[in-house]
Parts: C-alpha cells; sequence; structure tokens
C-alpha cells in the first residue's frame, strides 16, 4: 500500500489517497477535482508504474469533493468500479433529485440556525461557485456495513461510521503489524472532524458521531490511515481526545446559552468560533447545532421559536458525552 499525499487548500489541508496494487490496481479515495490535483495525483500514481486507465477500483470512504472529486475523471479513463456507502451514492453519482434535495435541506438548515439573510446569500454563492470540484458525476456501486471487498490484494471489511456524513465508511484491514484502517475524516490526527455543518442530512449528528468514536475504540486498531495529513499510531488515544473535545464544547455551548441566551445556532456558533470565511461559515453554526440538538434530546435544553435556553436540568457532561473506554 503506497499513500499519495495530495493538495487541499479548500478544506483540511493536505489530503491522502492510498493505491493498493498487490493484485489488481485500486485507490482509496481520490481528491478534490482541481487541475492542479489531478496533477499531482497523476504524478504521484507514475511514480508507483501506473496511471489513471489502470485503476480499476476505486473505494470511497464517503461523498466529500476532497475524497471523491475526481473518481468520475479516473472512471472515464479505466471504466474503475466505484464503490460507495449507499447513503452517499446519490451525491457521487450527482443524482439530480438527491441534489436538489440536499440543497433544499441546507437551505432549510441555513434557516432554522438563524444565519443572517446576507452571510445566506454570500455562502450560497460560494456553494453554488465550487460546484466545480466535486467533478464529473461516477456510476457507482453501493456497499454497505459489514460487506467484505477485494481490491488491490486486499480485503477490506466495511464499516459504517456516520456522523460527519451519512454515509462514511471506516475500511478495515489486516497487516504484519495488526488491525488497520482506512478511515477518511471519521478520525484527523490535527483537526477534529466537523459534525452538524458536513452534512445536513445526519439526524443526531454529534450522537452519530459519538457512537462512531467509541466504534474506533471497540474495534482496537493498531493504525489508522485518514483522509488528511499523516497516519494516526494511537487511534483509540486520538478517538478519545476527540470526544473530550466535544464534551468540552458542550460545557462551551451551555455556558454560551447561561450568559447570552436564548441563542440560535448561528448565535452560539458565533461566540464559539468567531468570523469565520468560506466552507466555515456552514461549519461553525453547523457544529453549534450539532451540540444544541443533542443536548435538546438529552431535556438540557429546549428550542422556542429557533432559539435554544436551558431547562434548568442538571447536565452530566460524562453522560451526555461519554469517553469511550
Amino acid at each position: 500500500m503506497e499513500r499519495v499525499t495530495l493538495g487541499n487548500e479548500e478544506f483540511e489541508g493536505r489530503n491522502d489517497a492510498y493505491l493498493l496494487d498487490d493484485e489488481g490496481v485500486a485507490l482509496v479515495d481520490t481528491g478534490i477535482a482541481t487541475a492542479e490535483t489531478e496533477s499531482e495525483l497523476r504524478e504521484g500514481l507514475a511514480e508507483y508504474g501506473h496511471e489513471f486507465a489502470d485503476i480499476e477500483t476505486i473505494v470511497l470512504t464517503h461523498w466529500h469533493p476532497d475524497h471523491a472529486g475526481l473518481a468520475g475523471a479516473i472512471q472515464a479513463e479505466s471504466g474503475a468500479r466505484v464503490l460507495v456507502h449507499a447513503s452517499d451514492a446519490p451525491l457521487v453519482r450527482r443524482d439530480d433529485e438527491a441534489l436538489a434535495e440536499f440543497d433544499s435541506l441546507r437551505r432549510e438548515a441555513f434557516e432554522a440556525w438563524g444565519m443572517p439573510t446576507d452571510e445566506r446569500e454570500s455562502l450560497l454563492a460560494f456553494l453554488d461557485g465550487s460546484e466545480a470540484i466535486a467533478g464529473e458525476p461516477a456510476t457507482v456501486e453501493e456497499i454497505a456495513d459489514g460487506d467484505r471487498l477485494a481490491v488491490g490484494g486486499r480485503t477490506l471489511e466495511t464499516v459504517h461510521a456516520p456522523g460527519h456524513t451519512a454515509g462514511l465508511c471506516l475500511f478495515e484491514f489486516e497487516t504484519a503489524d495488526g488491525r488497520e484502517a482506512f478511515v477518511g475524516d471519521a478520525v484527523l490526527p490535527v483537526y477534529t472532524p466537523n459534525v452538524g455543518g458536513a452534512d445536513v442530512r445526519v439526524e443526531r449528528p454529534l450522537a452519530n458521531y459519538l457512537d462512531t468514536l467509541r466504534t474506533v475504540v471497540e474495534r482496537d486498531y493498531d493504525r489508522l490511515w485518514p483522509g488528511h495529513r499523516d497516519p494516526i499510531d494511537d487511534p483509540a488515544g486520538r478517538a478519545r481526545t476527540i470526544a473530550e473535545h466535544h464534551r468540552e464544547r458542550t460545557s462551551r455551548v451551555l455556558d454560551v446559552l447561561r450568559e447570552h441566551g436564548p441563542a440560535d445556532a448561528w448565535t452560539v456558533g458565533a461566540h464559539l468560533f468567531g468570523d469565520l470565511e468560506g466552507i466555515h461559515v456552514m461549519h461553525g453554526p453547523g457544529e453549534a447545532f450539532a451540540h444544541l440538538d443533542h443536548l435538546r434530546h438529552e431535556g438540557i435544553v429546549r428550542e422556542v421559536e429557533g432559539k435554544y435556553e436551558t431547562t434548568g436540568k442538571e447536565a452530566d457532561l460524562e453522560s451526555l458525552v461519554p469517553v469511550p473506554e
């Protein structure tokens, strides 16, 4: 297995694509659909004696453009199979109905979060102007939790891990060093993956994501290969650190409501993150919403006409946001 590092100034820094070529040639994630990244991917594959036309299978961790953007272009040259979880497949196919529904859900979310009209219009214009980075549509094969994929000389076991997106999956495999997994944006070595804003289709985004962190710990991986930056050699420790981060953030959300509430998700996000630009204008209030939504389901806050306020019920943060043992 070879890691091909790709530039990405749009999102979370360097992207990783993974080449499997022991028997057949497969790629896990592809990078974003820009001319610069496509050139880098071609050059990276060439270092190992391959070109786009050689790729037989593309396995996608999730639908985001910085992971799936070049799948259609590679498939057009090679006829490669493209495998992605059923929940994310319509967005990789660029299905018109799915895209229209997603756009509608996103607009509804921005309004529900209390995003000011001018910020909303600027963000929608930014998103519309970024459509090209999603790349060409790909014909996909849908996969599900538990599916075992024989690709590039390895057997990858599919582990559905929603939260960051509805269909994000881990792909685990055995090596001489132990059990490892490709994890996309489920766990990252530097940043904490966004929940709430990264995919507005996800119901109970924080609860789902906390379950994913527990899965990472319980499956006892020896190494993770993330979608950005370097391998993670202490998977359980990193998952626990991210869970602790969300516990702290939940506490901060409650502090904001006690001091400034009732408040909508946009206002809470502004207190948490300050001024934001680009895609983070969506990610900030989205993450605030994910925490507010979690607290609402647990009866710690209530929502009244789009604004959240504390109920007076004591918040046991250790049980609200568990850190996997």
